[in-house]
């Protein structure tokens, strides 16, 4: 049974991928010297979280499931991690489940909150990228007016914590504040190592890659897209591997992205308001608090260019043509040989995938991945 488990449950853009970038790039030296296991793959953690909150686009051909990761950490006599953004949606009876699966471990909650003023374009534009069709302004109404409570349920620091947070003793609820911009990339790192007990040097970082954001154009192109596909691809899987992958990945993203946006002026006020009574609540909830609460507090000076929605039609088309342009290169050089391809990641991937078939031990056996995969099970 393992020690202690920390979940690391969300909030959605508040440096997860970082986080797990991290995690990940140093699954071995956390296991080895610091006794903490991050089991198996992301993939595994986010089809278990999947599982766990029974969502449609569940995918039950990968064969993970909540109650299989958990039992990989449970199986570990040390501390383990799992790291899943998409967790702290699930409901009250929903983390109930989740915690009781891990018997007599002391079981820790993670949170990580951002301010307002960057999560809410940031959250419409990965509703977006996630196949949504509404408009930023529609967006933005719903929020401020009460009609879209998911937003606050699902990616505020303070409700996470109420569902996760109250099942537990008050110092094993965690919430990190995300450094403002500018502060050094590895501070949310080391409030994150903190947490869970490593020392903050003990892995090797580099510096976050950075999740492009689109621009005005960008993004609206891909909205419209969106609606013009109605019914095709209307889950997750199918639509990341087919239009983020080949869209947006490979041309949106690699655009100058130029026209930036966010929340207008005239919206300021009530941002700054919903922050200072966020700020009051979580300052009143008795939790382990890594970092300052005064960075929930927005500071951005408000952005005064054109939103997606106010860009005329003319603007977008000439980015949907040059997008169109950018795809045909992508399907160009698809077409190409496996070695002639140029060496983006996905090229870089399928060729170690190749050499790894490939390669033999003494002429008699092809290297099993689970050797390369802290916790995975080795083929039958």
């Amino acid at each position: 049974m393992a020690r202690r488990v920390f979940l690391h449950i969300g909030a959605p853009k508040t440096g997860s991928t970082y986080i797990q970038n991290v995690l990940w790039g140093n699954a071995d030296i956390l296991r080895d010297r610091a006794g903490v296991l991050v089991p198996h793959t992301l993939y595994a953690h986010d089809q278990g979280m999947a599982d766990l909150r029974e969502v449609t686009w569940y995918d039950p051909s990968s064969g993970w499931t909540w109650d299989r990761l958990a039992g990989l950490a449970n199986a570990w006599p040390g501390d383990a991690v799992i790291s899943s953004e998409g967790l702290g949606a699930a409901t009250r009876e929903q983390a109930a489940r989740a915690l009781a699966s891990f018997g007599t471990a002391e079981v820790h909650v993670i949170v990580a909150g951002r301010d307002l003023w960057r999560t809410l374009p940031s959250m419409w534009q990965q509703s977006i990228r996630g196949r949504s069709t509404w408009r930023f302004e529609d967006f933005l109404s719903a929020v401020e007016k009460g009609r879209y409570q998911a937003f606050w349920d699902e990616h505020t620091a303070d409700r996470m914590l109420r569902r996760w947070g109250d099942l537990l003793p008050a110092a094993q609820r965690h919430l990190i504040t995300v450094p403002p911009a500018g502060a050094p990339y590895d501070l949310l790192w080391q409030r994150f190592a903190g947490v869970i007990g490593v020392p903050p040097d003990l892995c090797r970082l580099a510096a976050p890659t950075a999740n492009v954001s689109l621009g005005a154009a960008e993004i609206e192109l891909l909205r419209r897209v969106n609606q013009a596909l109605g019914d095709l691809y209307p889950h997750r899987v199918p639509y990341q591997r087919v239009v983020q992958r080949h869209l947006v990945d490979a041309v949106l993203k690699q655009r100058a992205n130029a026209l930036r946006f966010g929340i207008g002026a005239d919206r300021a006020a009530w941002v700054l308001s919903v922050a200072e009574e966020q700020i009051a609540t979580l300052r009143d909830y008795p939790c382990d608090i890594v970092g300052d609460l005064d960075e929930l507090r927005p500071v951005a000076v408000p952005v005064t260019g054109p939103t997606p929605d106010q860009l005329p039609d003319t603007q977008v088309l000439e980015a949907a043509i040059d997008t169109i342009v950018g795809m045909l290169g992508h399907a160009a050089a698809l077409d190409q040989p496996l070695e002639k391809r140029p060496p983006g990641p996905l090229n870089r991937l399928r060729g170690m995938r190749r050499r790894l078939r490939n390669t033999v031990t003494f002429g008699t056996r092809v290297t099993d991945p689970a050797d390369r995969v802290p916790g995975a099970r080795r083929r039958a």
